[in-house]
């Protein structure tokens, strides 16, 4: 089997330098490529983009940034809607929008479900992250996004199909919006920080009649009576559940130190939670 290109990105590590926005930027801003992209203007498009997520509440919030492109589908929507051949899908996985037999077809924006495709109105003309396909037809190993990024967010590599369905499994990678059977070639890691809620609190205990944090209690999570999730209060008492399903109802939280035991009920649904204080009986 043929090995096709994917990329690997990151989510915890991404601190939103957006030096691969302007690596891209850098790229295709004022270039022409014949038969892979026209110019990209040098306002309006963000063909790399970096979309931040903010999860909880104060005390306890938690932003991550996550980094999003043309997912370069292997059942690309564009492809379905595209005219005269306009879009094609590489056998290397690839997918390029013609600048030419793509002039005036705008319906290519609405086509895509990921946002990723833009208008060139000047050029009148859908355009797209290629991939640096021009680049790696060249011999090229990695994209200018991996190249810029000093956190080491994405990772290139082309492998046949199997290789990467060993490696998704492995490394729990994930593809936006897997309902839609668009089957991206963009895989993520730790996307539980953009799509997955957090629960949290602050835990506190009677000392000699004075409120102190109280550190090191065991918190278990539990769903109708099945533990979970396991943790411990830090220094400041304080705790984090993560990776919970939004709108997943009905959950436990049992707190246990020398000081005593609480548990306390609470409901999820589409954003994460901080339960406030509570306190140790």
């Amino acid at each position: 089997m043929a090995k096709k290109w994917n990329m690997i990105v990151d989510v915890e590590k991404c601190d939103n330098c957006r030096l691969c926005f302007l690596a891209v930027k850098d790229e295709y801003t004022g270039n022409d490529f014949a038969g892979y992209s026209a110019a990209q203007p040098s306002l309006g498009h963000s063909w790399l983009d970096i979309k931040r997520k903010e999860r909880g509440t104060y005390p306890i919030v938690k932003a991550n940034f996550l980094p999003v492109m043309c997912n370069h589908c292997d059942d690309p929507p564009c492809m379905k809607a595209a005219k005269n051949g306009a879009v094609k899908k590489r056998a290397d996985g690839i997918v390029i929008i013609d600048p030419e037999k793509a002039k005036g077809q705008k319906q290519l924006v609405d086509s895509c479900p990921y946002d990723a495709i833009y208008w060139n109105e000047e050029k009148e003309i859908p355009q797209a992250w290629t991939f640096d396909a021009h680049l790696l037809d060249e011999g090229w190993k990695k994209t200018r996004a991996e190249q810029a990024c000093p956190m080491d967010v994405f990772q290139t590599i082309k492998v046949e199909d199997e290789e990467m369905k060993q490696i998704r499994s492995k490394e729990g990678l994930e593809v936006l919006k897997p309902q839609l059977g668009t089957q991206p070639r963009i895989y993520y890691k730790n996307l539980h920080l953009i799509n997955k809620c957090l629960v949290g609190g602050t835990v506190v205990e009677d000392i000699n009649g004075v409120e102190e944090c109280a550190a090191e209690v065991e918190v278990i999570l539990e769903k109708e009576g099945a533990e979970i999730g396991r943790t411990r209060t830090d220094f400041f008492g304080e705790f984090v559940v993560d990776k919970l399903e939004p709108n997943s109802g009905s959950y436990q939280l049992k707190f246990s130190s020398k000081m005593g035991q609480i548990s306390k009920n609470f409901e999820l649904d589409e954003e994460s939670l901080y339960l406030g204080v509570i306190k140790l009986s």
